[in-house]
């Protein structure tokens, strides 16, 4: 399983990263609720969704 993990304002942005029967299921939640919920076969669209999650933090980061 992989968790990343942005806090800000008091507020929680979380990509949950689990290995299913069928691929790698993807959950996205934002304050504990969960927002979108995708089940990937092909390990390169799990990348992309990792990616545009650290793309989004460094420009967070960056803005700050």
């Amino acid at each position: 399983m992989v968790t990343l993990e942005r806090n800000h304002d008091g507020h929680t942005r979380r990509v949950v990263i689990t290995k299913g029967a069928v691929g790698w299921e993807v959950r996205e939640e934002r304050d504990s609720r969960v927002v979108r919920q995708i089940t990937y076969r092909d390990w390169h669209r799990v990348e992309r969704v990792m990616q545009a999650f650290e793309l989004e933090q460094a420009a967070y980061s960056t803005n700050r």
